[in-house]
């Protein structure tokens, strides 16, 4: 069984080549320190971290901090209700706490930013089924095929043998664009040109059974969760991989950007009607990014449970486009990047 949490092992070396990009991978045993991921990720939301800042400059913690501190939060993008509650239970912890001075509150919402977004950490873990069956949406644009091209290399450098399924069959070079992945990953790759795309993904996951591979991973076509005929056909796509494997898909996984705001939260809420989702991944966490919607994704996850479901974690967050770009979510580490 394989588990990803915290933790970025160093590439391996091939030791084949083919015309199918296969490889014999062995796990490396070195970690990369986690102190040049914080750095790029603190760059990342520096916008927020320094807009949230400027309130705990005063001389005193009143109204005025209060009002301020509620703007800085939907600035960034994390939404009137959960807005609302870091606001309360920061209150309580500085009654808690006795705190007096406003530049002592900066900790004190971090605490609570972070005990909100706790929920979401969750270790991917696979071998439980073999293969294990991921799917992958997510709009146009978000960083879905970069995405599973870096969780690839995830899955490769912890011992995991990996097939892809290039089922984004709609849109121009997809199928190129998964297949110079699968070649830099050495990894193999099953598509068609103009294919139907739960064809595709029915091949792939037959394949992989066959082959012995620990993990198919299935890139479905991007689509606006507006496009009710899209999103139809990514419920095929999932009964599709279900009678190639009755306990499959394994993972639902929906790729959001960081840059969409509110936008990201009625992504997950629209994918996971349609797929049931299993867990995020979160792109493009730099530049204009707030990374505040991640407050408003956990909240939601609190009424899911509350109805009798579960949260759907954040397994993987991405500051840019590089390999190394993509980590684990670390709750605690996250609310410290976007306080500056």
């Amino acid at each position: 069984m394989f588990s990803f949490f915290k933790k970025k092992i160093q590439a391996p070396t091939a030791t084949t080549h083919s015309t199918t990009a296969t490889a014999e991978v062995m796990p490396s045993t070195t970690e990369r320190p986690r102190e040049g991921w914080m750095a790029r990720l603190g760059k990342g939301l520096r916008r927020t971290g320094q807009s949230i800042s400027t309130v705990f400059t005063g001389t005193k913690i009143d109204d005025a901090l209060y009002e301020e501190l509620e703007t800085a939060l939907l600035m960034a993008d994390a939404g009137v209700q959960a807005t609302e509650h870091l606001l309360a239970d920061l209150k309580q912890r500085i009654k808690d706490t006795g705190t007096t001075e406003p530049s002592a509150v900066k900790a004190l919402l971090a605490a609570s930013i972070a005990h909100l977004l706790k929920p979401l950490e969750k270790t991917l873990t696979i071998g439980t089924h073999k293969p294990t069956i991921i799917m992958v949406a997510g709009v146009n644009g978000a960083g879905k095929t970069t995405s599973i091209g870096k969780l690839t290399r995830h899955l490769s450098d912890s011992g995991a043998s990996v097939l892809l399924a290039a089922a984004d069959t709609f849109r121009a070079a997809a199928r190129e664009q998964l297949a110079i992945w699968a070649t830099r990953n050495t990894v193999e790759i099953v598509g068609q040109e103009g294919g139907d795309p739960a064809s595709v993904s029915f091949d792939a996951v037959t394949a992989g059974r066959a082959r012995g591979k620990d993990v198919v991973l299935v890139d479905t076509a991007g689509r606006l969760p507006t496009q009710l005929h899209l999103m139809e056909e990514l419920k095929k796509i999932k009964r599709v991989v279900q009678k190639a494997d009755e306990t499959g898909p394994h993972e639902v996984l929906l790729v959001i950007d960081g840059n969409t705001g509110q936008n990201a939260l009625a992504q997950v809420k629209a994918f996971d009607e349609t797929l049931g989702l299993t867990g995020l991944i979160v792109t493009k966490l730099d530049g204009t990014a707030k990374g505040g919607v991640l407050a408003a994704i956990a909240l939601w996850g609190q009424s899911r449970v509350a109805a009798g479901g579960s949260v759907v974690p954040v397994y993987f967050i991405g500051v840019g486009e590089a390999v190394e770009d993509l980590e684990t979510f670390d709750a605690q580490e996250f609310a410290d990047a976007l306080l500056g």
